[in-house]
């Protein structure tokens, strides 16, 4: 089995939660106690932060006899799966529980890398231009300089103020290494740190590009998290709690307390789902069928599918649009430079010809 190779202070990846989970309910499922499933995962994990954070856990199982305890005490697992593990212990549905976490946290994180490559490419492009539009302007203009003005001329117009602009550049490199050390620091901030991901997330939710394709993220969390709640055995209100966990979002959040005032003012599911605007017509009709069937599990878990359908393609989408329009920028401003080099110098041709 796969060792959790995190320090215990800090969160498990939803990576990590999934190996965790899926290995305890397949342990859980062969008639192994969980004390005794946590004692032969530490064997089979090689010595590291992983063992640690499970040797923790089993001395806490020890101690309270409660996995939901043992887990939390441990303080690296989300509240979300302490939550459900306890609502898991009490119901004698360890098991389902554990493999529906599993389940979840995969689904979180074939997400969260379907973002991550979304936006790294775009930015591996953007890089690129601005690297060679740097050598451009520094190496290469200086060059075209020199030669004519041994032809007894010299740049003009924008291929001079370009000029101008890499000599400034190569004047004042050590500030500009240090704005890209800046920059470089402020992507670490927002891309590896729970605040910054907190910001960037905000923004993102905000960004009239990625505003809608944020939306559907957190409808689709927020539908899995319904699902999974209300699969484990709970009622709507504890479901609603449990997967309000899951969603902060600026504009989505405030809707599911609204979803849970309606609910509380004596409105069935489906009036306070449409009264809140969470999801769409279509979603609110299957809401509205799930409800009556008692079928709500099944229900949110087609949503959350269909969810990550859109997500996927309205990302596509995106993506088409942004590579073309860098690569259009780049051959434009690369295209610029070059005929505002060569023009003069096919002026100097003709006329020494």
């Amino acid at each position: 089995m796969n060792a959790i190779e995190r320090s215990p202070m800090k969160k498990l990846s939803n990576s990590e939660l999934t190996t965790f989970c899926g290995q305890l309910a397949l342990i859980l499922r062969s008639g192994i106690s969980s004390l005794e499933g946590l004692s032969i995962m530490i064997e089979d994990t090689p010595e590291g932060e992983g063992k640690k954070i499970l040797e923790t856990v089993l001395h806490e199982l020890e101690i309270t006899g409660s996995l939901y305890l043992s887990l939390e005490a441990a303080g690296c697992f989300p509240a979300y799966m302490c939550s459900m593990t306890e609502i898991g212990e009490q119901s004698g549905l360890l098991d389902d529980v554990m493999d529906s976490l599993a389940a979840h946290y995969h689904r979180e994180e074939v997400l969260a890398r379907s973002i991550r490559s979304a936006v790294t490419y775009p930015l591996i492009m953007l890089g690129m231009m601005i690297v060679i539009l740097l050598i451009l302007i520094v190496k290469v203009l200086p060059v075209f300089d020199r030669v004519y003005k041994q032809l007894g001329t010299g740049l003009t117009g924008f291929s001079a103020a370009v000029l101008r602009l890499g000599k400034t550049l190569g004047n004042y490199s050590v500030v500009f290494l240090v704005l890209i050390v800046l920059f470089a620091g402020i992507f670490f901030f927002f891309c590896c740190t729970q605040k910054g991901r907190a910001k960037a997330t905000d923004f993102f939710s905000r960004f009239f590009m990625t505003r809608r394709l944020s939306e559907k993220t957190a409808c689709a969390r927020f539908a899995s998290g319904m699902y999974l709640s209300l699969s484990s055995g709970l009622d709507t209100d504890q479901s609603l709690e449990m997967a309000s966990r899951l969603v902060e979002h600026p504009v989505v959040s405030p809707r599911i307390r609204l979803l849970r005032d309606q609910l509380a003012q004596g409105c069935s599911f489906s009036e306070a789902a449409e009264e809140a605007k969470i999801f769409s017509g279509l979603y609110l009709r299957m809401i509205n069928i799930g409800f009556r069937t008692g079928a709500m599990d099944s229900v949110m878990k087609q949503i959350a599918s269909r969810y990550d359908e859109e997500i996927q393609e309205q990302r596509d989408n995106l993506l088409s649009r942004i590579e073309p329009a860098l690569v259009a920028i780049l051959s434009v401003a690369v295209g610029m430079i070059l005929l505002s080099v060569m023009l003069p110098l096919i002026g100097i041709m003709s006329n020494i010809g």
